[in-house]
């Protein structure tokens, strides 16, 4: 279960108050990301590692490993520096890890930080976020995807499957005019949907329903 909106908004405040004078990426860094992970109520050891392995392609064409500070695969992958350095080059870093990732390992966000500021990439929105250690708790939506609160997009009802509830609502309404009612009404508008359904996803031989009486019959809805 998700830590509710202002439990994480307090943990926010706190860590906030906590790490407002961190300043050296080697000797405070992983705490401060195990801290950040708690303020959504998860375990950064559960999801993410740190110092993760990759290969680089390098000038010349030879290759080397490098670490990434901190990678959730598939998911987020964080570049740290000591306060004051440049977010911009931090940004560069984490992007020159991206042709040594598997596919399916390739972060959907790209969050870089110098303990007092924070820089949130989103990969597949082309949206980015900057915001100061302190405004951290006035930003805890745009953790949804480590918090549990992430947000779904709402696509508009295919216009196919609308005119397709219409018919059914008018052949419902005819049948019942006809004295067909109750259960049985019921049942026959559940196969006839699921004989729709089953038609378009290719399910049934082509054309068959189109040429049986079912098909018909619906179409004295249109």
């Amino acid at each position: 279960m998700p830590l509710p909106l202002n439990e994480i908004r307090d943990r926010a405040v706190r860590f906030a108050h906590d790490w407002s004078n961190a300043s050296s990426e080697d000797a405070e860094a992983k705490s401060f990301w195990d801290g950040f992970f708690e303020v959504f109520g998860l375990s950064r050891r559960r999801v993410a590692a740190f110092e993760a392995p990759v290969r680089q392609l390098k000038d010349g064409g030879r290759t080397a490993t490098g670490y990434i500070d901190l990678l959730w695969k598939g998911k987020l992958l964080v570049e740290h520096k000591s306060r004051g350095k440049s977010l911009e080059r931090a940004y560069g870093q984490a992007m020159d890890y991206f042709p040594g990732l598997r596919e399916e390992d390739l972060p959907r966000y790209v969050l870089v930080s110098d303990f007092a500021h924070f820089r949130l990439h989103d990969l597949d929105s082309g949206k980015e976020h900057d915001f100061t250690l302190a405004e951290l708790p006035k930003h805890i939506g745009l953790f949804g995807f480590i918090s549990g609160y992430e947000a779904r997009t709402v696509r508009l009802q295919d216009p196919v499957n609308v005119r397709a509830a219409e018919r059914m609502g008018v052949l419902h309404d005819e049948l019942e005019k006809a004295g067909f009612v109750g259960h049985d009404l019921e049942v026959l508008l559940v196969r006839l949907l699921f004989c729709l359904f089953a038609d378009d996803t290719g399910i049934f031989p082509t054309q068959s329903f189109r040429e049986s009486g079912l098909s018909r019959v619906f179409k004295l809805a249109g």
